[in-house]
């Protein structure tokens, strides 16, 4: 039912959005060229195989071209403020960890990195516990959303190279130090994504109440 009912939700979404000629013809190439279809008996049989005819089946490609035109019309002109609101959880950061669940082995590490500048990535092969120990206690990059939200925090305030004495966090004592952080850029693939996000939260929303009225 739910399926169905996100599928009656996006029609009524779209139906007074219209398409010109030329972008039904856009829709039409978009398709064919994404399925590799060259001919029209390669459309014929594409179509057989899903149980549709080769007119429903570009229906269906210029109904994704509607629904595409309805998400810019609706989200495009919030996407720069959304990203504001979300820059701090998409900015990447490269980092090195190591954690332990015993207290003393964790500041004995500390001090051997910072008192006695002993290699990080050897200590971390030696001690980390987690996975991280594979690669030298080297991680990412990956967005501030990933991790842990005590680490996020430390590693949000954190200048490159500064190394932070044992933390606890859940039940690891670590060690953390920041190796890069590439602050987010609002480029193509970033505000399609947010484009994304904001459609699927307003889907999701709009299905959950017509749900609640059917029962």
């Amino acid at each position: 039912m739910p399926a169905l009912v996100k599928e009656i939700v996006i029609d009524q979404a779209i139906q007074d959005i219209q398409l010109s000629e030329e972008e039904q013809a856009e829709a039409r190439d978009r398709f064919l060229q994404a399925n590799q279809l060259q001919t029209p008996e390669q459309l014929a049989v594409f179509a057989q195989q899903r149980g549709l005819s080769a007119e429903q089946l570009l229906d269906l490609a210029a109904r994704e071209l509607k629904l595409a035109k309805y998400k810019e019309d609706t989200w495009g002109a919030k996407i720069e403020s959304h990203f504001l609101q979300r820059k701090n959880r998409l900015d990447r950061v490269l980092y090195s960890l190591i954690r332990t669940k015993e207290a003393g082995v964790a500041q004995e590490i500390y001090f051997r990195i910072h008192d006695d500048g002993s290699p990080f990535d050897e200590l971390a092969r030696e001690y980390s516990e987690g996975q991280e120990a594979q690669t030298g206690g080297l991680i990412g990059p990956v967005e501030l959303s990933v991790p842990h939200p005590a680490l996020a925090r430390i590693l949000s305030i954190s200048q490159p190279d500064q190394l932070w004495p044992p933390t606890k966090v859940g039940e690891w004592y670590v060690i953390v130090r920041l190796e890069k952080f590439l602050p987010a850029k609002l480029d193509e693939s970033t505000r399609a994504r947010l484009l994304e996000e904001l459609y699927s939260t307003w889907l999701r929303e709009q299905v959950e109440a017509a749900m609640q009225g059917i029962y």
